[in-house]
């Protein structure tokens, strides 16, 4: 169950939250800064390449470095072929991975990798194989790990992870001296919002929510350069300044009915989510929603992109999870005994303007027809990178936000 009294609770959150996972969610615009500077001081954005590569591979450790193989395959589906190249071993233990390069990998190939441990020996492998082989090899990982040893200097390009920096939660307002609207400091200034009296600075985990955007930042700016995407440092600072607007709005200061994250959480109490999304952007959002869901709170979840999960999940809303499977005139069964039933609810995730062509009043129509609640997102205009951005900081909030009220199911 939900402790809805928590949500608007904001010592009791911090209280709960031995992980500091809301500061590393709201941390993430501080993280794309800091990104940004390590990768201009690596010296990728003075890179002047010679030509696209042939295709692009990813490996990494972690659910951090999962996000973003998916991020960057959606972003650059239409330019180089992405192959996210998926540990094999006896155990998902750092010690026990291993990676493999296909056959047909060699010059023209560029190898990307991501992790937040860089401990693996066997992504170290990988790059010397790689470079054996005549790929580029850019790896994003802790500064002082044996990967960065190994990649840096002659394997190929090293740029060193972006940590938590101390203070750093995103943009200041006119009322953030009182914490009251959530907001975490402008970048290099002390926190506003009475988060730096939650936490020690060393209660932040390395991979905590930020962790995606300091892995994720890099290698845009590298696929950028390379002209595969489109995201240049202007585009990533506004990705930042998103991170914190949603951020303010989104904080555990910012009571339950005026906060899209709280609001969230409490209506994905008890329930099944089934994450429905419409655009390049937010089908990665959904899948990353989903995956998070599962690892910060236990909660299983369904993700699929319009208008084919209409009828991958049209069973799920008509069987025993439909939202009218109950019935309410069975007034003589026990309630007392019975344990809380699970009831799907849709979360549309969208990123495309409501006027164009839409699968959403569909979907509406389905899922209300079966009496099933449902969950709208919808971000505010801008560029791709920033519609992603702030899908993933709602989110991610909302699912920190579930893992410390406890909706863990039993």
């Amino acid at each position: 169950m939900l402790d809805e009294s928590l949500l608007d609770a904001p010592d009791a959150l911090a209280h709960a939250d031995h992980n500091g996972l809301l500061r590393g969610a709201a941390e993430a615009g501080a993280r794309v800064r800091t990104a940004l500077r390590h990768t201009a001081e690596a010296g990728i954005t003075g890179l002047a390449p010679e030509g696209r590569p042939r295709a692009v591979l990813i490996a990494g450790s972690g659910a951090a470095a999962t996000g973003v193989a998916d991020l960057i395959a959606a972003l650059t589906a239409n330019a180089a072929p992405v192959t996210r190249l998926r540990p094999t071993g006896v155990a998902a233990a750092a010690g026990a991975l291993r990676w493999t390069l296909p056959g047909w990998a060699g010059p023209v190939d560029l190898l990307l990798i991501a992790t937040t441990e860089g401990s693996e020996p066997g992504l170290a492998l990988l790059a010397e194989q790689a470079y054996r082989r005549g790929c580029t090899v850019v790896a994003v990982a802790p500064r002082q790990s044996p990967l960065s040893e190994v990649v840096g200097g002659t394997h190929g390009l090293m740029v060193p992870m972006a940590t938590a920096p101390n203070g750093q939660y995103g943009q200041s307002t006119q009322n953030g001296g009182n914490g009251g609207n959530g907001t975490y400091g402008q970048a290099g200034e002390p926190g506003r919002s009475g988060l730096d009296e939650w936490y020690e600075p060393e209660a932040t985990p390395v991979t905590g929510p930020g962790a995606l955007w300091a892995l994720f930042v890099p290698l845009l700016a590298l696929l950028d350069r390379v002209g595969l995407l489109t995201a240049p440092a202007e585009t990533l600072q506004l990705v930042a300044d998103r991170l914190d607007r949603t951020a303010e709005r989104c904080g555990p200061a910012i009571a339950t009915y005026s906060n899209p994250a709280k609001t969230l959480a409490a209506e994905l109490a008890d329930s099944l989510p089934l994450i429905w999304t419409e655009g390049p952007a937010a089908a990665p959002a959904g899948r990353r929603f989903a995956a998070v869901l599962a690892e910060l709170t236990g909660r299983p979840a369904l993700a699929a992109e319009l208008p084919e999960a209409l009828p991958a999940h049209s069973a799920l809303l008509a069987g025993h999870f439909a939202g009218g499977a109950a019935d309410p005139d069975d007034f003589f069964r026990d309630r007392v005994e019975e344990p809380q039933a699970w009831r799907a609810r849709v979360v549309l995730l969208r990123d495309r303007p409501a006027g164009g062509l839409t699968a959403a009043p569909a979907a509406r129509e389905l899922a209300l027809g079966h009496d099933t609640a449902i969950s709208e997102l919808e971000p505010e205009e801008g560029s791709e990178l920033e519609a992603l951005a702030e899908l993933i900081a709602v989110t991610d909030f909302a699912t920190v936000y579930l893992a410390l009220a406890g909706a863990a199911p039993a």
